[in-house]
């Protein structure tokens, strides 16, 4: 049984990618300085996820139509990013965005899950 949906996964994959690069909208348009904020902004902000997860995919369409530079972590195939996600998110479940706020010692991180949640985050701090 689990060969089968492994299967279906591997045909699905590539066309699921495909329609993700089709239909991803074209980034909200923000002056140089307003960017370069945005851009820091991101800096303390990381996306653990599966590249085919459909999930995801939303989340992703999300912050390429914000304009977000966001690091992508693929928690499918890297040991490391699976690995955090579950010790220090509680959680192996995907899209998982971590919010690092503060510095040094004063540094506190969110782990938020759901892909709604997720956008609305995102929405609420960086639409325009």
């Amino acid at each position: 049984m689990r060969l089968f949906f492994r299967l279906i996964r591997l045909i699905l994959t590539p066309f699921m990618l495909l329609a993700e690069w089709l239909s991803t909208p074209k980034a909200i348009s923000r002056s140089p300085q307003q960017q370069a904020d945005v851009n820091a902004a991101c800096q303390q902000l990381a996306l653990y996820q599966f590249k085919a997860c459909p999930f995801c995919i939303k989340v992703r369409k999300e912050m390429a139509r914000l304009g977000l530079n966001i690091e992508k972590r693929d928690a499918q195939h890297n040991p490391l990013f699976r690995e955090q996600l579950t010790t220090q998110g509680g959680k192996t479940k995907v899209p998982c965005l971590r919010i690092e706020t503060g510095s040094g010692e004063a540094t506190s991180v969110q782990w938020l899950y759901e892909s709604n949640d997720i956008i609305q985050y995102l929405q609420q701090r960086f639409a325009a």
